[in-house]
């Protein structure tokens, strides 16, 4: 059983990337396979913390923190696995599946860094405008607000597929010993296992009524939810 753990994927051939390139690979698989899934998934199921005493309390910012020091970590990790593969010397092999869908997951980061930048502001009692009004694209939940949830919630989770297969092409190119794939494997198992449970308890609230409670009068809770499997609670 160890042998075939520390044997490389093709046993045909070995394991020799060189530093650089597996670096490139310990940072990227840290921020897509492990703080990436992570980030998302405390972002969809923690907007109301257990024993939270909703909607008495609301607004609880653990979750939002939380998602924000895992994707930009991701982001700063990435940006540094980038930077490693392109000072590594150049592959002897023609690009790939790995090299199109890395790009691919790259693209997908910066629409979300820039869809950040450009989400508006948030308004509401906590956070009211100039003015002194509660008005603010969340609370309002304006064209540019509509546009930033569904392009960063759609972005996200396509980045998130995309990431998957290019972390598996990615051990496969680089020929990595199966132990990798495997660690990975029960990781990603435990997150789907992790997300059906919570999915199916309705902890999958929307983000608005989380922030600003059930009050049907309120904007933003008399659209639909955005989002697959999004819900709403009674106050």
């Amino acid at each position: 059983m160890w042998e075939w753990l520390l044997a490389p994927m093709d046993g045909a051939s070995a394991h020799d990337v060189g530093g650089l390139l597996s670096w490139h690979a310990r940072l990227m698989v840290l921020a897509w396979g492990v703080l990436v899934p992570l980030g998302i998934l405390i972002a969809r199921f923690f907007k109301i913390m257990p024993g939270q005493d909703w909607p008495r309390q609301l607004d609880h910012h653990l979750w939002w923190n939380t998602h924000r020091a895992c994707q930009y970590s991701a982001c700063l990790l990435m940006l540094i696995g980038l930077a490693l593969i392109l000072l590594a010397p150049p592959l002897t092999i023609k690009p790939g599946p790995h090299f199109y869908i890395g790009w691919a997951v790259l693209s997908l980061a910066v629409v979300q860094i820039v869809g950040g930048i450009l989400r508006g502001t948030k308004g509401g009692p906590t956070a009211p405008a100039p003015d002194g009004t509660a008005r603010g694209d969340h609370f309002d939940m304006t064209p540019r607000r509509l546009a930033f949830e569904y392009i960063h919630k759609g972005a996200g989770y396509l980045a998130l597929v995309l990431s998957v297969s290019a972390i598996a092409t990615g051990l496969w190119q680089a020929n990595a010993p199966n132990w990798m794939g495997l660690s990975l494997l029960v990781w990603w198992a435990g997150l789907l296992i992790a997300a059906f449970i919570m999915q199916n308890r309705g902890m999958a609230v929307d983000t608005y009524q989380a922030i600003w409670g059930p009050d049907p009068a309120l904007p933003g809770n008399k659209r639909k939810p955005i989002g697959f499997g999004v819900s709403r609670r009674e106050g």
